[in-house]
């Protein structure tokens, strides 16, 4: 699972390599540790979660997977840091875009995350994933959403994945 996410998130750095970020096979290790054997990963991308402009050593590896979205750093001596945010869990997502960089803003039930240097290139192929999927997750849980549509939107995050949102 670490190869998979690492991969996404190299192919995400390729297609936006103005993002901010270090460390993502180290990253991507921690957030392969939680992620369940049920469960899929459609996505992933690297970026600073803090909202401050002068912290630029906060990597984490975000992954969007067909139950959650996961956040990971591992820290530089030992031990590391994860939040998980179901979809139970979204309220909101907010972009800002800067001169050099944009910012993503997850607001939660308990928090608001920050997820910045992220290049502005990406914001919309990231807001477009995120949005999607939680759309489709809110649904799900109203039963709204067939199988099918499901499977369908999966497919869609996947090849956003790898080949971008164009």
């Amino acid at each position: 699972m670490t190869e998979t996410i690492y991969k996404k998130i190299k192919e995400f750095k390729k297609r936006y390599p103005t993002t901010i970020s270090w460390r993502i096979k180290a990253h991507s290790k921690v957030a392969a540790e939680h992620i369940n054997n049920d469960e899929e990963v459609l996505y992933a991308f690297a970026a600073q979660k803090l909202p401050s402009v002068f912290n630029l050593t906060s990597t984490y590896a975000i992954v969007v997977t067909d139950k959650r979205i996961l956040l990971a750093q591992k820290r530089l001596i030992f031990g590391y840091f994860y939040y998980t945010i179901t979809p139970d869990m979204f309220n909101d997502l907010t972009l800002k875009m800067g001169l050099f960089w944009g910012k993503v803003v997850i607001d939660t039930i308990k928090e608001t995350v920050y997820l910045t240097f992220i290049s502005k290139k990406a914001l919309r192929e990231i807001e477009t994933v995120l949005s999607k999927y939680m759309m489709q997750e809110k649904r799900q849980y109203e039963n709204e959403l067939s199988d099918e549509d499901h499977n369908k939107l999966k497919e869609e995050l996947k090849n956003i994945s790898q080949n971008g949102e164009n």
